[in-house]
């Protein structure tokens, strides 16, 4: 009879953690074999089992007894708080059968069960502080030499990732979280986060909110996971938080300027801003004292501190200062204008020279290049782009006109109500973005009835199309609700509709789905013409 060995990782030990499987495992083995804490913190699944528990240090002598075990038919139950997989007795069961020659097919069977391992427990109780890339380092060098864990803490921490800390201290090991710390520092702030949680979900359950600087003076034991942030992490409401990413994104609709959640809406924080990042109401005096940049006060510290010449040295060289940088990226659109669809080679020139090298450049449908473009300063950027005659716009959840070229010009007599749609309404932002095509004759040659909203100019008058989708197998036009609205009154009934759109539309709600939804925009009425179409879900692609 062959014997099984089930690798139980049972979480961090409540009993509400313990996943359904890892709770069958231990309770149908005819052995559980883990160390004598981890035994005790599941003792309430255990009936009539064989169990046998052994000391902190003696991992391999536990594999051993397993694989015996297993070999003479018996079902084993091999536990570890966490997951076992991750610095648990998986790997160590793995060895140790190896090393006897054993094969899948004809060996004893094998199931590693997976857990909630400690960072995930520990991160959940500290907020959502491994939001971005992370990395686990064990502390211990029992089995592996403290040279190469500390090669590991040196990386980590050049790379800026989270770490969390295993076994970060015992009785006899003190020695190695300390220099932990101190390798930490070199290229961290000594305000970074850090959160310290002993028995995570367990009776003894403790957490500890501190600082890379301050993490020492607390108690550090064998059962703490110690966290710390990375260069982006931060506390907020007793919540230790990591954003999903680095980037900053400038936009030029600055209501959605993405910064951390409690700070994206101070304008202090918004210097590219039109209020400059200055605060209503706020004293001159304070405004004349806080005239220096954050970089500009960096450096002159700096400068201070080093000297001259040192002045340039932000990087590894000098890790007291070797803090990642944020990368700010600005997303806009640029077009040669409303109507004009032609670039100049001056222009193309100066799209080459603000994309740099980091930058990128994509041609849209809609004679648009989105730029997203790695910058410090939005505000030289927009002025190098204005000078060259470029008209810009903001893109995402945004309103967007789409004109067609009016015959190069030559059909003209609508082009000032075009721009004047733009000038009110481009940018506006909205429940999801929205296109307003614009045709300068009946031929309508430039799609506009296919777009959200669709405006055709004929016999001196404006068509007004609602609703129309243009992606998808039941792509529709757009529903003809007016014919014949005099040029002085377009522009007012195109605002009145967007703004009703921006008004009541849910988040992310197109605009066909908000017109079918209220079924009456600005007075102009739904009809179910489209015709219903049964079709199978495809997946994008096929």
């Amino acid at each position: 009879m062959r014997g099984k060995l089930l690798v139980v990782g049972f979480g961090p030990g409540s009993f509400e953690h313990i996943t359904k499987r890892a709770q069958v495992a231990i309770q149908e083995s005819d052995y559980v074999i883990g160390y004598k804490t981890y035994v005790e913190l599941i003792k309430d699944l255990l009936t009539d089992q064989e169990i046998i528990s052994t000391g902190m240090s003696e991992e391999v002598s536990r594999a051993q007894a397993a694989v015996k075990y297993a070999e003479k038919g018996k079902k084993v139950a091999v536990i570890s708080s966490g997951d076992a997989g991750v610095y648990g007795m998986a790997g160590l069961v793995y060895e140790v059968l190896v090393e006897k020659g054993w094969k899948e097919a004809t060996g004893v069977e094998v199931e590693i069960i997976p857990g909630i391992s400690a960072i995930n427990s520990c991160s959940s109780l500290l907020g959502a502080p491994v939001m971005h890339d992370a990395c686990t380092i064990s502390l211990s060098d029992h089995l592996t030499p403290w040279a190469i864990i500390k090669k590991r803490i040196e990386a980590a921490g050049f790379g800026d990732f989270v770490i969390a800390f295993y076994n970060p201290k015992s009785g006899k090991r003190t020695r190695q979280i300390v220099e932990a710390q101190q390798i930490l520092l070199k290229y961290r702030s000594p305000d970074t986060p850090v959160g310290l949680v002993k028995s995570a979900y367990r009776d003894s359950q403790h957490v500890v909110m501190t600082t890379l600087q301050h993490m020492l003076d607390f108690d550090i034991g064998m059962l703490t996971t110690v966290v710390v942030g990375n260069s982006s992490t931060f506390f907020y409401d007793n919540k230790m938080i990591t954003p999903r990413g680095y980037q900053r994104k400038y936009t030029l609709n600055t209501e959605d300027q993405r910064l951390r959640p409690h700070e994206r809406l101070r304008p202090e924080n918004e210097p590219w801003a039109l209020h400059e990042g200055k605060k209503e109401n706020q004293n001159p005096a304070d405004l004349a004292a806080a005239d220096s940049t954050p970089i500009a006060l960096a450096m002159e510290a700096l400068q201070k501190i080093d000297g001259e010449e040192n002045k340039d040295k932000l990087s590894i060289d000098n890790p007291a200062i070797a803090q990642p940088a944020v990368e700010s990226i600005f997303e806009l659109a640029v077009s040669p204008g409303v109507a004009n669809k032609k670039f100049t080679p001056k222009q193309l020139l100066v799209l080459a020279e603000a994309a740099g090298e980091n930058g990128t450049m994509e041609y849209t449908p809609h004679h648009q290049i989105l730029l997203r473009l790695p910058t410090a300063d939005p505000d030289a950027i927009t002025k190098m782009l204005a000078d060259a005659g470029f008209l810009l716009s903001p893109i995402g959840d945004v309103f967007q006109i789409k004109a067609c070229d009016f015959c190069e010009g030559d059909k003209k007599d609508s082009i000032p109500h075009a721009e004047e749609i733009h000038r009110r309404l481009g940018g506006l932002d909205l429940p999801k973005e929205l296109k307003l095509g614009f045709n300068g004759c009946g031929m309508a040659c430039y799609g506009a009835v296919n777009e959200d909203i669709g405006i055709v100019f004929r016999k001196g008058m404006f068509d007004l199309f609602l609703g129309g989708k243009t992606v998808g197998r039941t792509a529709h036009p757009g529903q003809p609700v007016a014919e014949g609205i005099h040029p002085d009154k377009l522009v007012d009934v195109i605002e009145g509709i967007v703004k009703e759109y921006k008004e009541n539309g849910h988040p992310n709600e197109r605009f066909y789905k908000y017109f079918k939804r209220v079924q009456q925009v600005q007075g102009f009425k739904h009809k179910d013409i489209t015709p219903v179409i049964e079709l199978e879900p495809a997946p994008c692609g096929e």
